[in-house]
């Protein structure tokens, strides 16, 4: 089985092969002790089914083996796909510092390249979670915060433009990075209910649009991050219930994904959104409780809340008219200000995620956005 894992030794990046594709193609024809292996697009309760057939030493193999679809895929134990992405970044890592070294490439390439190796570098500490990860084109990647297996209540960042594998965390300006997020509402949760079993997952696992151009206006990219959003929150161990953190062109890809979202799906919270896609929270035709919230500073406020010929995300969320739960954001400041410490937007957040939403702030200031929900009710539709 494992005479198909050198990946990075076939793989040549002018090529146009895609090491996860080299990998796919291998995993296609593969078995594991007599037996094939499901096909890499087949259905969660498949996948979940079959590694819950095999022993530890098994999936190990496998991880190890096939790191690049196994960490990949969704109903793979969640321990298994942070032993495979450990597995795939450190052979992503070589493959880009040859690659910084090489001068047949263009000084651009080679000084993305470097800047790689900085990001795996940082994601391959072995104490982190990696749920996702995968360097075709600008990458994909999610980590987790917390113990997802044992998580009663999970929380999802679903980050906006110019998210990427090298963008998803930062030095500076932390905050505006989706790990930056994820560590904020993660230690605001645990401030918030320090008993409570929750898990965070900083989730950049679709292409986001670069920059604000025609992705950015349009909901092409969000049609294929919604349908990977679903298969997430499909996938996630346990009965836990699960609350989305829309932030920009993320609430895009919440509203397009709405619909089919599982029950589990309890709370949808958008910030700085552009529009969900959507006339009215009831339009969404989800389950799930929709809250928006927006800081007067936030230049979002100034795009057209339209849509004309697919140009355009519809409806302002934070209008009454369009029904949500409107919450609080004072402090944020801007547009990247929602997940910053001693915000109403951040404690907001917590509360949601916990599932103490009788102190939910209302953007009025006032309380009354929570009421009428208990935790125990959340607990029931998880």
């Amino acid at each position: 089985m494992l005479v198909t894992t050198g990946w990075t030794a076939v793989h040549r990046p002018e090529s146009g092969i895609s090491p996860r594709a080299v990998a796919l193609s291998a995993w296609a024809v593969a078995r594991i002790d007599g037996r094939p292996l499901p096909p890499a697009d087949a259905p969660v309760r498949t996948v979940a089914r079959f590694f819950g057939s095999l022993d530890g030493a098994q999936r190990a193999r496998l991880a190890d083996g096939y790191p690049l679809v196994v960490g990949n895929l969704d109903g793979v134990p969640a321990t298994t796909r942070y032993r495979a992405n450990l597995r795939g970044l450190e052979q992503a890592r070589r493959v880009e510092e040859a690659r910084s070294r090489d001068v047949g490439v263009t000084p651009t390439d080679r000084a993305e390249a470097t800047r790689r190796v900085h990001r795996y570098e940082s994601l391959a500490d072995p104490d982190r979670q990696i749920l996702t990860f995968d360097p075709t084109g600008d990458g994909l990647v999610a980590e987790v915060f917390g113990d997802l297996d044992q998580a009663r209540r999970v929380s999802v960042i679903v980050p906006g433009v110019d998210t990427d594998v090298v963008t998803f965390e930062r030095s500076r300006r932390r905050l505006t990075s989706p790990v930056g997020m994820a560590q904020s509402l993660y230690e605001a949760e645990r401030a918030a209910a320090p008993d409570g079993r929750t898990a965070v997952i900083a989730w950049a696992g679709y292409t986001a649009p670069i920059g604000v151009g025609v992705d950015a206006a349009t909901g092409r990219l969000a049609v294929d991050g919604a349908a990977r959003l679903e298969s997430l929150a499909t996938a996630l161990p346990g009965n836990a219930s699960v609350a989305l953190f829309c932030h920009s062109y993320g609430s895009v890809v919440c509203g397009v994904a709405a619909h089919h979202l599982p029950a589990r799906v309890t709370d949808v919270v958008v910030a700085g959104s552009p529009g969900m896609r959507a006339s009215s929270a009831a339009d969404l035709h989800t389950r799930a409780r929709v809250w928006a919230t927006r800081d007067p500073g936030d230049w979002i406020a100034d795009v057209p809340h339209l849509e004309v010929g697919g140009v355009g995300h519809g409806a302002d969320p934070v209008s009454r008219a369009f029904g949500a739960r409107r919450l609080s954001s004072a402090g944020a400041g801007s547009h990247n200000g929602y997940f910053e410490p001693g915000t109403a937007s951040l404690d907001n957040f917590a509360k949601i995620g916990t599932g103490t939403f009788a102190s939910v702030v209302c953007a009025n200031g006032a309380d009354g956005c929570g009421s009428g929900i208990s935790p125990q009710t959340v607990t029931d539709e998880g």
